[in-house]
């Protein structure tokens, strides 16, 4: 799953003779070298994307929108009609929000306000070093990584994400510094749920920081789905255990379960047709399939998809040869609900017996893994 966070580049307090109740909000913006009569477009993300709430007018360089935001705090964005160099995030929630938009370069964009936002501000200054250097790195490295993963240079690519943690290892250490220091800010859920979506932090440190935040945090949408993590940590699906079996229909229909689909070594991929990284991640799967499947290789394709069509079509695209099912039922989905999957894509990996051996790995990991086993 894709970082939610931009990095902003200062901190901004502004001052607004606005009045607001206690259940209301107003942003307060400014957007200056904007033309007047474009519009600053408000946006909410949820577990399907970023969709549109709400317009307002540009005028003067200034624009404000209020109302009532009950659903907060949560991730939101400005984006300006016509800037075409990405969206500021804020946290959106009831409260005196206050966003200045650089038009040219949208990471020096600045917010500021409630306290939520005034946090999430510090953090992006703090974090804005290593972010650009990071960024730098991957548009210095883009075309190679492509060429790479196009002609199975697997060494290559491997090569290219080691480097790339490193950047993203000196970023996880200061979200862990202000998840420490901040348990009643909102921002400290948003990147615990970073964290699960990566998979890139122990489950029990996650555990042990979610009980540190507030109550009123742990309450909030995103400390919800952080919750339903650590209650999920204590599945049966763990490294060690039998794997639960489980049973969805096809692509045609038919009712396929796990224990039907067991080979020497048996690979639970979820995944689904609109997760990019699960589709990024296909042809690799798809050259150990090949690699491997005379040995003994198994895989059971378990997606999250709610459109048949759009299923379907994946499969056949990515040519994903192996068993697939799915309930189209998005994250209700049972069998994610049963093995705790909280972000896609997600793997696990069974012996000849049905005992999960491993969890999550990738590309090389994943193949020496599955070779490893197989010559058993």
């Amino acid at each position: 799953m894709s970082n939610k966070f931009l990095v902003l580049a200062a901190l901004s307090v502004l001052a607004s003779c606005s009045k607001i109740g206690d259940n209301e909000f107003v942003i307060n913006g400014t957007a200056e070298g904007v033309e007047n009569g474009k519009m600053a477009i408000l946006q909410v993300q949820d577990e399907m994307g970023v969709l549109p709430k709400d317009t307002v007018k540009i005028e003067n360089g200034k624009f404000e929108l209020k109302g009532s935001y009950p659903d907060g705090p949560e991730i939101a964005f400005i984006m300006i009609e016509g800037v075409n160099n990405g969206m500021v995030p804020f946290i959106f929630e009831n409260g005196e929000i206050n966003i200045i938009v650089d038009k040219d370069t949208i990471q020096k964009s600045k917010i500021g306000g409630t306290e939520n936002n005034e946090k999430f501000q510090k953090y992006n200054e703090e974090t804005s070093p290593i972010f650009k250097r990071m960024v730098a790195f991957q548009k210095a490295n883009q075309q190679k990584f492509i060429d790479a993963s196009k002609s199975g240079d697997m060494k290559t690519v491997e090569a290219l994400r080691e480097e790339n943690a490193v950047f993203q290892k000196e970023m996880d250490k200061l979200s862990e510094k202000f998840i420490e220091q901040n348990p009643n800010a909102f921002l400290s859920a948003l990147l615990l749920e970073n964290f699960i979506g990566r998979q890139s932090l122990d489950p029990k440190k996650v555990k042990d920081y979610f009980n540190t935040l507030t109550t009123d945090i742990q309450k909030t949408k995103s400390g919800k789905r952080v919750g339903e993590f650590v209650k999920a940590l204590n599945s049966v699906a763990t490294i060690g255990n039998n794997a639960p079996d489980f049973s969805a229909p096809n692509p045609e229909g038919k009712t396929v379960s796990l224990k039907e689909s067991l080979g020497k070594v048996t690979i639970i991929d979820f995944w689904a047709s609109w997760c990019g990284p699960c589709r990024a991640e296909n042809p690799n799967v798809v050259a150990l399939y090949n690699e491997f499947q005379a040995k003994g290789l198994n895989i059971i394709g378990v997606s999250l998809d709610k459109d048949a069509a759009k299923w379907k079509e994946a499969i056949a695209k990515d040519q994903l040869t192996w068993t697939h099912i799915s309930n189209l039922k998005h994250w209700e989905d049972p069998i994610a609900k049963q093995y705790g999957v909280q972000s896609i894509p997600a793997t696990f990996i069974l012996d000849a017996s049905g005992k999960i051996v491993a969890k999550d790995l990738r590309g090389a990991e994943l193949k020496a893994k599955v070779a490893e086993l197989l010559a058993k």
